[in-house]
């Protein structure tokens, strides 16, 4: 066993270049917390932590148009594990669903031959995860099941569809971007095809963004904003308005109800669909940069906009203290009008030229507090967002943008000031919720401004083609103590990249020309020569550099010195085996032989040398190995074992005979001054054997053309083979020791390179054409592998090179070099086996059973009570690899959340939600956040932290994109506010009379009678509307007005005016709106029946509004009815640490029975993961239930005991 460990091992991969136009918006970044992207045909999957590459995926034949991670919304476990599934679709129609920790195709979809304009996995569902929505041009949406290849269903519109948005609130609604306008579809379902054509609407636009002057300061000024009449209307729209063409971009609001955006190169419009009204405009100033793209936020109402500089801004809506009213009193005469999101932070352009340009944006899904820029030049920058706390008078308040306030609580509870957390861990935990109107904020928090402040990661692509690879000198036994696996790429720009092969990382930039580089030769593993020729003048002639550069320090020396200018190109360079002598070839000059270690000419040829068209030294080292050749070549021609060959020519046993003549002869004088040999072709085809020693150059032999073949274009020799290949695409294989010869035809054009394998007696030789490559082995004299452009390959190859003695490297157009294996096959690998210089968090890459116990491991601390990161301490008798990996997993965790999952003060909601957020487990995300707001403010008894229960009602209610899930008062606030601004954008009839409804709905009568009068007398509803304004003024709380107004709102109800009756009840506070918990509670009782029956089957939501009720106990009962152990077992553990379930077995024995079946259906759970430590804590918990499992997980520890 060696002392020392050299890791220069190269699996296959694919170093990835600049992207194509139809990549553009093929990006997206996964809850596993890897990035995956379109590269020409290519997927390229990378981790967003580290920026580096972890996979590319290769099976596509055309460019890839999108792809789209699969959601995480579902409960984990050994049947359904975490794993890496992404769908690729491309620009023939093809989509294909890939396991990408394996790089393996699971699934491939075809129905038409046209570009996928939009694919997108469906989330809501409990039943299946597989279901997968595409849309095929030019008009078809067509539902897939992902994991089959099947088609559900299909169904086509009447206009090109462009991309389609679900609303995040309800997935039965679908809305499409068409090139006409918009169409909403409410009959979304998994199990048929939508109904009807769907609600077309068509968007008028106005020429220019609106005025957009700045709120005026609290003095009471103007109004600040014009009404913008930007209407969704049923007709079309009339030619002198923009029509919905300009349209980039359409999606909902994941952080409000029924809210979407629309937008534009010069603005994004928020609309509010109840009343399809733009509420809001975000517009860019005349000399502002327009628009690309725009990502929503979810936890807070933000949005990422990506501009054309490739600036990403992140903008926040501003929220207004006391500015609408919240009683019946007098409203404000001037309300505010729009919603009006602020500039809180933007990160650095990048300098666009013509082939530079930003492509795509992604944000963070599980925590939105980074997004990622895709550049057309293969470049990935990664920005992550970081928070700084100022203090309240050091603010400048003139910026007219109100402030910041940092969050109350921290992983879903309120926290001291001397707690630990992470600030920066999500966007939620940043930015604190905005206040609704009418609240003030309480004094305590700090102010804390947002800030996209730096570059987290950088990924940088290969620039674009040509290029021109050459690999390092190869692994010896002489050299293992200091191999590096260093592949040198010369570029179009005139730089060298060195590669490091084995982590596929860029590990030196060199810029060591002004044009195109052309060659490169190693001088040694620490050096190498390039050349570059520029563009020829008019008379043929260019400027040639030659550089000789020592990578270590990156220093760079013209080689020829102050020649070079107005000469004829370099054709090729050659060094020599022994790294001694260069042979430089021109075009249409003789050729010159140069000293390497002195960097001097040796000679330069005269006027009449034959010009060469190939040429290369001979692998004869030294006088050792040239001596045993000699002997056993003149024993050989003394027994004159010469085999009679069918193919054997008299000429060609000429040709070798002289050959080893002219080797024998220069071996005769014994001076051992290196001396080194090498053979070219003229364009004759005559093959010429020069010696050179020192500064002497001799002729040895000169061998006449061979018939056979057209004019050489290359030579490689090895040990006692040489190969010749020519413009007619032959190969020559002369075996000099046998003296045997044979041409085989290959019948694939000129032969433009042909090289050997590095490795003693390894005979494989890869030659490269101009439509491919072919590997042989010349020993046998046939094709190994086989490579050819446009039939099992789309791109064109650019050079070739023998990476190890297994693999070799293509350079191809596409701006990809690809290390394969000898077979030439595509790249994909197996994640686990590559070589990372940093180590990568990801549990997804584990196998099923040990990234399930890793979570049982983080989840459960303290075990033996004590908090610690090392696994080894643990009983987990898996085999000691897996346990290796693990903690490197363990390891890989950055050191701020070490410090938290270490910390004995973070509670197990805390620790829930955080272990869920660096799995990227969205279902056990949304169930925690809602478990800790409901169990932390129902908690009879107050919990370690010292913060009063009820303030943190006020001050930290659960956030509005929680929808109903959000506490009455809260949800009621937050709808007042809305209506308010619905009001002022009134425009027709309709709109006013949504406004009257909410209104009522809320219990603002005075606002609502006033709107009610507003309705003109020619109008039909003029009589209706007076009288209901009488009636609202009129009802008193006097017992018989009362029930008949209960009655006739039952008949309403009974008879189909659902809107109008449940009107009149909340008149009298009889409707479950208006009236606080009790019969919200019932309604949302009857709710999650619903959602529980297999119809529906969304019960993971169920779960949620059961939590919100506080309905704890048929929260765990429910889990454990879904097979949720560890979720369950978790749950009832924080129930019981909060006190709001109380059990001793002989009070509640039901309560009792249900959470000892929990524990003990969760001890089995972990036994099966092979995690006996923590099942036997489990087992041990759930009393009765658990002992026959507890005895049985004991007793082979008695048994090893006797032994």
């Amino acid at each position: 066993m060696l002392p020392f460990t050299v890791n220069f091992k190269v699996s296959a991969r694919t170093l990835t270049g600049a992207l194509n136009a139809h990549n553009k918006a093929a990006v997206d970044w996964g809850w596993q917390g890897l990035i995956a992207y379109g590269c020409h045909s290519l997927v390229v999957v990378i981790d967003s932590n580290t920026a580096q590459t972890l996979q590319v995926l290769e099976k596509h034949k055309a460019d890839v148009v999108k792809v789209k991670w699969a959601r995480e919304n579902y409960h984990h476990n050994i049947g359904s594990p975490y794993s890496l599934r992404l769908a690729s679709a491309d620009v023939n129609g093809k989509i294909i669903v890939w396991d990408v920790a394996a790089g393996v195709a699971q699934c491939e979809i075809q129905e038409h031959a046209k570009p996928i304009q939009d694919v997108q996995w469906l989330w809501n569902q409990d039943a299946s995860r597989d279901l997968l929505l595409a849309i095929h041009p030019p008009n078809y949406i067509v539902l897939w099941n992902a994991d089959t290849g099947t088609k559900l269903w299909k169904k086509s519109y009447a206009d090109n569809i462009l991309s389609f948005s679900f609303d995040p609130f309800d997935p039965s609604h679908l809305t499409l971007l068409t090139s006409e306008g918009i169409v909403f579809i409410s009959d979304f379902s998994p199990a048929k095809p939508p109904s009807g054509p769907g609600k077309k609407v068509y968007i008028s636009s106005p020429h220019s963004s609106p005025a957009h002057n700045k709120l005026a300061a609290a003095t009471g000024a103007k109004k600040a904003l014009n009404k913008v009449k930007i209407l969704i209307t049923q007709e079309k729209p009339s030619a002198e308005f923009i029509t919905l063409n300009d349209c980039l971009q359409l999606a909902y609001l994941p952080s409000k109800r029924n809210h979407m955006l629309l937008l534009y190169p010069r603005e994004i419009l928020i609309l509010d669909l109840e009343v399809n009204q733009t509420v809001g405009v975000i517009a860019i100033e005349r000399t502002g940069v327009p628009f690309l793209q725009v990502i929503p936020c979810f936890q807070r109402d933000g949005l990422f906009c990506l501009h054309e500089n490739g600036c990403i801004t992140l903008r926040v809506r501003r929220s207004y203290n006391s500015i609408f009213t919240t009683s019946n009193e007098e409203p404000d005469p001037d309300p505010v009008q729009e919603l009006t999101y602020d500039l809180r932070s933007q990160c650095d352009a990048i300098r666009v030229t013509k082939t530079v340009r930003p492509f795509s944006m992604v944000c963070c899904p599980v925590n939105e507090n980074a997004a990622a820029l895709v550049v057309s030049d293969g470049r990935v920058m990664i920005w992550e967002l970081k928070s700084a706390v100022c203090n309240r008078s050091s603010r400048n308040s003139s910026s007219g943008v109100s402030p910041l306030y940092s969050p109350v609580s921290f992983c879903g509870i309120p926290v001291g000031v001397l707690q630990n957390k992470l600030p920066d861990l999500s966007l939620d935990n940043m930015i604190g919720q905005s206040a609704i109107a009418g609240e003030e904020h309480p004094e305590g928090p700090v102010l804390q401004e947002v800030h996209l402040r730096f570059l987290t990661g950088l990924l940088s692509g290969l620039p674009s083609p040509q290029f021109a690879i050459r690999m390092c000198p190869p692994l010896t036994t002489k050299n293992i103590k200091v191999y590096q696996p260093l592949l040198a790429v010369g570029t179009s720009n005139g730089s060298v990249l060195v590669y490091h092969l084995t982590s596929g990382l860029l590990h030196k930039e060199l810029s060591v020309h002004s044009c195109e580089v052309k060659g490169i030769e190693w001088t040694s593993l620490t050096g190498f020569l390039s050349f570059a020729t520029s563009t020829p003048n008019n008379m043929g002639l260019v400027r040639n550099e030659l550089q000789l550069v020592d990578l270590p320090t990156g220093r760079s020396i013209a080689f020829r010195g102050e020649r070079g200018n107005d000469e004829s190109p370099i054709e090729m360079i050659k060094v020599s085996h022994l790294k001694q002598y260069l042979a430089v070839v021109f075009k249409d000059k003789p050729l010159e032989l140069w000293d390497v270690r002195t960097c001097t000419i040796l000679r330069e040829m005269s006027k009449n040398f034959p010009a060469v068209t190939a040429l290369e030294w001979s692998p004869s080292h030294n006088l050792k190995s040239l001596r045993k050749k000699q002997l056993a070549t003149r024993e050989a021609m003394a027994r004159q074992t010469v085999v009679s060959d069918t193919e054997l020519s008299v000429v060609e046993s000429s040709v070798i005979s002289l050959l080893q003549e002219a080797e024998s002869k220069s071996e005769l004088s014994q001076n051992i001054s290196a001396r080194e040999h090498f053979v070219f072709t003229d364009n004759d085809g005559q093959v010429y054997h020069l010696t050179v020693e020192g500064n002497s150059v001799k002729d040895s032999a000169r061998i006449p053309p061979d018939g056979s073949m057209g004019s050489i274009t290359c030579i490689a020799w090895k040990g006692d083979t040489l190969v010749l290949g020519d413009m007619d695409g032959n190969l020559n294989f002369w075996d000099l020791k046998g003296r045997v010869s044979r041409g085989i035809p290959t019948h694939r054009s000129w032969v433009r390179k042909i090289r050997f394998a590095p490795g003693k007696g390894n005979q494989k030789l890869i030659a490269m054409y101009s439509d491919g490559a072919e590997v042989w082995d010349t020993k046998e004299v046939q094709m190994v592998s086989s490579l050819r452009s446009g039939r099992n390959v789309t791109f064109r190859i650019l050079d070739v090179d023998w990476c190890t003695s297994d693999k070799v490297i293509l350079a191809s157009d596409d701006g990809c070099i690809r290390v394969l294996e000898m077979s030439m096959k595509s790249t994909c690998f197996r994640m686990d086996e590559q070589e990372l210089t940093e180590p990568v968090w990801c549990p997804y890459l584990l196998i099923p059973r040990a990234s399930l116990a890793l979570k049982a491991f983080l989840l459960h601390q303290p075990w033996n009570g004590q908090y610690s990161l090392d696994i080894s301490h643990v009983d987990y008798p898996e085999n000691e690899e897996i346990k290796n990996l693990l903690q490197e997993q363990l390891n890989s965790l950055s050191n701020d959340i070490k410090k938290l999952l270490l910390d004995p003060e973070f509670t197990l909601l805390q620790r829930c939600l955080l272990v869920s957020r660096l799995y990227g487990d969205e279902s056990e995300l949304h169930f925690w956040t809602v478990a800790a707001h409901y169990l932390h403010s129902s908690s009879p008894r107050s919990p370690a932290v010292g913060e009063a229960a009820p303030r943190d009602k006020v001050n930290n209610p659960l956030d509005i994109c929680y929808d109903i899930l959000c506490e009455n008062a809260y949800f009621q606030k937050f709808q007042l506010e809305r209506v308010n601004l619905q009001e002022v954008k009134r425009s027709t009839y309709d709109h006013t009379r949504k406004c009257t409804d909410q209104l009522l709905l809320l219990g603002q009568t005075d606002r609502a009678v006033q709107l009610l009068l507003e309705t003109s007398a020619d109008n039909q509803h003029y009589y209706c509307d007076s009288l209901k304004a009488c009636l609202v003024t009129t009802v008193t709380s006097s017992g018989p007005s009362q029930s008949t107004i209960k009655l006739v709102a039952t008949n309403m109800i009974a008879n189909g005016k659902l809107a109008e009756g449940v009107q009149l009840l909340c008149l009298i506070d009889k409707a479950a709106v208006g009236h606080p918990r009790r019969c919200c509670a019932d309604v949302l009782k009857r709710w999650v029946d619903h959602l529980c029956s297999p119809q529906v089957n969304q019960k993971s939501k169920a779960l949620l509004v059961l939590l919100s009720l506080g309905c704890f106990s048929s929260v765990a009962e429910t889990l454990h009815s879904m097979r949720y152990f560890d979720r369950a077992a978790l749950f009832v553990e924080a129930c019981l640490k909060y006190g709001v379930i109380q059990v001793t077995e002989d009070t509640d024995i039901l309560h009792w029975k249900l959470i000892s079946a929990i524990y003990a259906d969760y001890a089995r759970s972990l036994k099966n993961l092979g995690f006996k430590q923590g099942a036997v804590l489990f087992a041990s918990k759930a009393g009765a239930a658990g002992s026959d499992l507890l005895k049985e997980l004991e007793s082979p520890k008695l048994e090893r005991t006797e032994e």
